[in-house]
């Protein structure tokens, strides 16, 4: 099988940022909590590798705290939408053309109705702005997402002759769903789930943004960008390190994505042998 460069490239970028972020758990550079208003925006030295804020705060700390906010969200609210998304899905495919499939099927249209910036407006008006908050809106938008792509999978085989066979021998729905149908759209559920994860990273950035976020003083990478706004012109450092950090993430998830997509679907690897 010939190397696939896209996930190699992908998985290494990605790979970079999470290392960076499981290492912020146990050592940063400097603390990211401390104000040192007498280093202020600072250029990069060999003491700050990659200068200061406004608030004289490591950069390249506060960059390792903010992969790894920013992951941890993603992470979970793709979670949730695994979690319910799927086992939504494929109750709605066993049960094709029934009231159960109509009502999983409406609500996922009512869902989609409402971008996650307006599902974390809605929520942060009434709990307060928080990352809690923040992966609560993002996993709510994934439910649909999962549910449609494991309902599509899942239809796609219910009417094959292997499927029928195990039918005709006395399985039940649930039992064909959970032992024949999602082992295998499992490969879909990945390359979803990389998609997701990438856009959760894109939405928890615009969610912090706006101030919608995590809260100070926990970093984000969204929060970063809009604290720099106003000093784009005197120190842009400060708005193009974590605008980069954003870019370099998502290319690298959407990269590893389709390189996944390449690898585990037989019949994009046929057509390109």
């Amino acid at each position: 099988m010939r190397l696939n460069a896209q996930l190699w490239i992908g998985a290494a970028l990605t790979a970079v940022f999470l290392a960076g972020a499981v290492l912020s758990f146990v050592w940063t550079p400097h603390d990211v909590t401390a104000l040192n208003i007498a280093d202020k925006l600072r250029p990069a030295s060999s003491t700050y590798l990659l200068g200061t804020d406004h608030f004289g705060r490591d950069l390249l700390s506060m960059l390792m705290v903010g992969a790894r906010t920013s992951i941890a969200v993603a992470l979970v609210a793709v979670g949730i939408g695994l979690g319910l998304g799927v086992p939504l899905g494929l109750l709605a495919a066993a049960t094709r053309g029934s009231l159960i499939d109509e009502v999983v099927m409406r609500g996922n249209d009512l869902i989609f109705a409402f971008p996650s910036l307006v599902i974390a407006i809605l929520i942060t008006a009434v709990f307060g702005p928080s990352a809690l908050n923040a992966i609560l809106a993002i996993g709510i938008f994934n439910i649909p997402v999962f549910a449609r792509v494991s309902r599509g999978g899942a239809l796609s085989l219910w009417t094959l002759d292997w499927i029928l066979a195990a039918r005709v021998a006395g399985k039940g729905r649930l039992r064909i769903s959970l032992e024949h149908i999602l082992p295998n759209i499992v490969n879909l559920l990945i390359v979803q789930g990389t998609i997701q994860f990438s856009l959760g990273i894109l939405a928890e950035a615009a969610l912090s943004y706006v101030g919608l976020g995590a809260q100070p003083p926990l970093p984000s990478w969204g929060r970063m960008l809009a604290e720099a706004q106003t000093m784009i012109y005197t120190n842009p450092a400060l708005a193009i390190l974590p605008g980069l950090a954003i870019v370099a993430m998502v290319l690298g998830l959407n990269l590893m994505g389709d390189g996944l997509r390449d690898l585990l679907d037989p019949r994009v690897r046929r057509a390109r042998a």
